[in-house]
């Protein structure tokens, strides 16, 4: 009996000393990284590239003519195929891709009080606006940090920084900064067939930052002629501070920066992701619509 106390006695002693032995070896108050900046950018752009539906309330703030502009919107997004419907202050757009001529179905809140049709890209559907409806959701941003993370494969920790865990629009979300230290206007020289729209998505920047930038010589998105000099950003931002929700691994917050200061900002809230739509939810004929 005596022997075989001494033998649990033993064990317990082994189990322990090696508990301390463990602790001995990691520093106090750190702890293994649950992921790094890496990881969750990874896992944020297959989280982008994997979702089929969402909906979601948005709030925007961009800048433009040197003043601050705010929308808010609830929306919900079909990826494939693309369709979109769209609720902000009374008005609505009902937008499916290969219909209606490319042109978007609109009901204004105020005169001619009947529906349009519009180009998604004209300047009344994106008057004082940075991006279009083909924007919507998050495959466009996905896009521009794809390239980010591609163009600045060899030195990453340089450009993204893991800064910690926020609660953000409601979600736990990563906290990750984007910096472009060198972040400059260049010349661009048009060439056939360009656009601003075209260039911006050649270069993967912003179409309405290279028009505000040239506003003394470029009235609109297509107002520039081929071996036309121009303006265009190295980058898209000079500083961006993302949110990434923990759960989904989408930007639900951005902050982005050029060089005057903040350039524009977007907020998620309520995401769902992948809902379920009924069949006839992005025709006009839906309950609930006023068109």
């Amino acid at each position: 009996m005596i022997m075989l106390f001494k033998l649990r006695l033993l064990i317990f002693t082994l189990a322990f000393a090696c508990i301390l032995l463990f602790f001995s070896f990691t520093p106090s108050g750190s702890s293994v990284p649950e992921t790094n900046c890496k990881d969750i950018i990874e896992k944020m752009i297959k989280g982008i590239n994997t979702v089929q539906r969402l909906k979601y309330n948005l709030k925007i703030v961009e800048r433009t003519d040197k003043k601050f502009n705010n929308f808010a919107s609830s929306v919900k997004l079909n990826r494939k195929p693309r369709q979109l419907y769209l609720a902000t202050n009374g008005i609505e757009v009902l937008w499916t891709e290969g219909t209606n001529k490319g042109q978007a179905l609109v009901k204004p809140n105020s005169f001619p009080y009947f529906n349009l049709n519009l180009d998604p890209n004209g300047s009344l559907m994106r008057d004082g606006q940075h991006h279009t409806i083909n924007e919507m959701g998050f495959d466009y941003f996905g896009n521009i940090i794809e390239h980010i993370v591609s163009k600045y494969a060899d030195k990453l920790d340089q450009v993204f920084k893991l800064e910690g865990e926020e609660v953000v629009n409601n979600r736990p979300c990563y906290k990750i900064t984007i910096t472009n230290s060198d972040f400059k206007f260049y010349d661009y020289k048009v060439a056939k067939g360009e656009d601003l729209i075209s260039i911006a998505r050649k270069l993967y920047v912003s179409e309405y930052m290279i028009l505000e930038r040239n506003d003394a010589k470029v009235d609109d998105y297509t107002d520039v002629k081929e071996g036309q000099i121009i303006k265009v950003p190295g980058a898209y931002a000079k500083n961006v501070s993302l949110y990434i929700d923990k759960l989904y691994f989408l930007p639900v917050g951005s902050r982005i920066y050029d060089d005057i200061g903040l350039y524009e900002q977007y907020d998620y809230f309520f995401v769902q992701v992948n809902p379920k739509f009924e069949e006839n939810e992005f025709t006009k004929d839906f309950k609930g619509y006023g068109f």
